[in-house]
Parts: structure tokens; C-alpha cells; sequence
């Protein structure tokens, strides 16, 4: 990045920050702040080891200091300015987690949109928050959208705050399936003498087999004998005689497959069982970040800064917006909206923002100033003097 460009770019973040007030987290006195200013050349310089008392003001700070990328402690401390991890004091720390489109197993970043690799990390956010307030009931959860390729939850119930990482670490594996066995979905329980192998239908991973297993029995059901004898031979370890035991239950007994009985269909539905439960696991499970779940010290982005990788803004996200929520517009900041201005870029471009589509040929082009501080931001063009 030219220094026209990045002086613009701290310039133009000043101008954002003077015309907002940011809000600080929970007990914003005992976290760690951090932050990296825009250094010239191709490295970054973090600048950490800060308390809220450092800084000062925080609107003050952000006005005169107009960092290109900002953060504070998901833990909190005693002494959260000292300048080494043993000095500060861990007291506690909120349970985080980080979605980021380049890890997700079905994008290939180099294929993918921008926009399609933020759809995609949605859904997977989704499948995040059905985790922890589903499975694991959790409350106080704050939603935002990161400014970059992806989202954040932060999770403040009570008691969360002092789980050491291993026990974070549980709760990773848990949502990711990390060596979930089909055993662990089956309970034993007597019914009228005699005992039955069952699934585990009231929550859990075991919940979420045991749907799949009654959508699966009912789109056999609808079937003629053929197809439905083929489309069962397409699992593996399912063969013709084990296909015709499970159909011949599945017509039978509807009401043991709802029940989630996996004795009515002999061992033919235990193989069933296995091999929609790699399905679900495949499909269900959050490729959340490990690393920043675990990790009781981490620092991450505060909302309503600017991301210096893209323009766009940290956002928060109510709940009950999360469904209408487009990064792609409501993270573009009003203060860029409304002028244009002039770049260059050496390659063709396309930026979706806003609910349109820009198409930035190589050379100078005049473009809306947030189209401009995308691609500025992301190092794919650079500022040219305005006429």
C-alpha cells in the first residue's frame, strides 16, 4: 500500500470516528486493549498491553488515533495494563467464537465470491447459535459481524466466565463432532419386559440424528419398493438384504422409527443410523476456530471500529435481525456513502455493496467512496489525486 493510500485511508477512518461513539464491552476497566496503526510497508505492529485508563477517553482515542484495526480482551483482569500475561491478574473471560469464511470446508476462497463466502459463513453461523442456545441454553450472547470474511459470538452467561481451556475445549469438540460415536447417541430403556436400544431424541446431537432419521424413513415411505430399495443401497455397509429388512420395518412400524427404536428393523437400521449420523455431522456441525474458543486471553475485534482489511464496519447484530442482516449493506458506513472518488487499480474488479454491483476496469475509475475504500483497504487499488 502506497503512502497516498494509506494516509487517505487513516484520514477518511478519523473523519468515520469523529462521528460516531463507540460503545465499550462489559467491564471495559479490567479488559486488555489493542490496536494496529496504520505503520507503512507491508508489516503490521500490534500495539497492546493497554487498560481503558491508557487510552483515556475512548472516543478521544479513536478520533486522534484513527487505528486500522482495533481490539479488546475477552478475559478480564486485575492489572489488565501490565505489560506480560503472568502480571495481569486473569480474573475471568467471556467464551468466543470466530467463523471465518477461508476455513469453512465447502468454500475454495480462491472460486468464491465475497459475497458468497459471507452467505455460506452465515448458515454456519446459524448452526453456531442453534449450539449454544439449544444445547447448551446459553443467554447472554452478543452477535457481530467481524468487518472481514465472517462473524463473532460472545458468550457472557456466568457460567462460562472461568472454564479453564480444556474445559472450552469440550465444548469445541462437542460442536464440531470431534470424535462423536454413534454409541454416545443410544440409550438402553425397558419398556414391557423387555429392553430397547433407542436414540437419544430429547436434544443433543442424538435430537438431530433421530430427524434425519424420520425425514429419511419418510421420503422412503413415499417411494415405490424399487427406488426405495435403491436409494437405500447408496449407504454404505447397505446391502440388498439389509435394504429389504429396513423397508419392510419402516412400512410395518412407522411408529418405532418416530420413536427412535432401533430394534424393530434389526441390525440393517443401526447401519442406517450410522451412516445418516456422518451425514448429519458433515452437514451440522460450526467449523468454528478452535484456537480462539480455547484461548482465555484472546483479543478481538470491538464493534463499531472499522475493519483496515475491508472499509466495513464491526456491527452488531440483534438477534431478531440476524435473518435480515446483509454485511454487504448494513456494514457499509453512512460516512462513505454519498461521494465519489478516484482509484486505480491494475487488474478488473467487481464489488458488491449496497444492493449493487461495480465493475472497476484496470486504469483510473471514479467510484463511490466505499466501493473505493474497499478496494483500497484490501490493497487491490490505490488513491489517486482528485482533479
Amino acid at each position: 500500500m502506497d503512502d497516498r493510500t494509506r494516509e487517505y485511508l487513516k484520514g477518511r477512518f478519523g473523519d468515520y470516528y469523529r462521528s460516531t461513539s463507540l460503545t465499550p464491552p462489559p467491564d471495559a476497566n479490567e479488559r486488555e486493549w489493542g490496536h494496529i496503526p496504520w505503520t507503512p510497508g507491508s508489516e503490521t505492529t500490534m500495539i497492546r498491553h493497554q487498560s481503558l485508563y491508557d487510552l483515556g477517553d475512548l472516543d478521544t482515542f479513536f478520533e486522534e488515533t484513527a487505528p486500522r484495526h482495533a481490539y479488546f480482551s475477552a478475559a478480564r483482569y486485575g492489572n489488565p495494563g501490565a505489560s506480560t500475561m503472568s502480571k495481569k491478574d486473569w480474573r475471568s473471560a467471556d467464551l468466543v467464537f470466530d467463523l471465518d469464511a477461508d476455513h469453512l470446508p465447502s468454500i475454495d476462497p480462491e472460486e468464491a465470491t465475497y459475497a458468497e463466502m459471507l452467505a455460506t459463513c452465515k448458515a454456519a453461523l446459524e448452526r453456531l447459535l442453534d449450539f449454544l442456545e439449544n444445547d447448551f441454553g446459553f443467554e447472554d450472547l452478543q452477535i457481530v459481524f467481524s468487518g472481514g470474511r465472517g462473524y463473532h459470538v460472545h458468550v457472557r452467561d456466568e457460567a462460562v466466565q472461568t472454564l479453564d481451556s480444556d474445559a472450552r475445549r469440550e465444548i469445541v469438540d462437542y460442536i464440531r463432532a470431534i470424535d462423536l460415536d454413534t454409541d454416545d447417541l443410544i440409550q438402553t430403556v425397558s419398556a414391557s419386559g423387555t429392553t430397547q436400544r433407542v436414540l437419544r431424541t430429547n436434544g443433543g446431537w442424538g435430537a438431530r440424528v433421530h430427524e434425519a432419521l424420520v425425514e429419511y424413513a419418510e421420503e422412503l415411505r413415499e417411494m415405490d419398493d424399487e427406488d426405495a430399495m435403491e436409494r437405500l443401497q447408496e449407504l454404505d455397509g447397505i446391502g440388498e438384504g439389509r435394504a429389504e429388512t429396513i423397508l419392510g420395518a419402516f412400512r410395518r412400524n412407522p411408529d418405532a422409527v418416530s420413536e427412535g427404536n432401533l430394534e424393530a428393523g434389526g441390525p440393517g437400521v443401526r447401519r442406517l443410523v450410522d451412516a445418516l449420523a456422518s451425514r448429519v455431522r458433515a452437514n451440522e456441525t460450526s467449523p468454528i476456530d478452535e484456537p480462539v474458543t480455547t484461548d482465555t486471553r484472546r483479543l478481538i475485534r470491538l464493534p463499531g471500529t472499522l475493519h483496515g482489511g475491508s472499509g466495513l464496519r464491526v456491527t452488531r447484530i440483534d438477534p431478531d435481525d440476524l435473518d435480515d442482516f446483509d454485511p454487504l449493506v448494513d456494514a457499509v458506513p453512512d460516512r462513505f456513502v454519498g461521494r465519489e472518488i478516484t482509484v486505480a487499480t491494475d487488474e478488473q474488479r467487481t464489488v458488491e455493496l449496497r444492493d449493487d454491483t461495480f465493475i472497476v476496469e484496470p486504469g483510473e475509475n471514479s467510484v463511490p467512496e466505499f466501493v473505493g475504500m474497499f478496494l483500497m483497504a484490501r490493497d487491490e487499488a490505490r488513491k489517486v489525486p482528485e482533479a
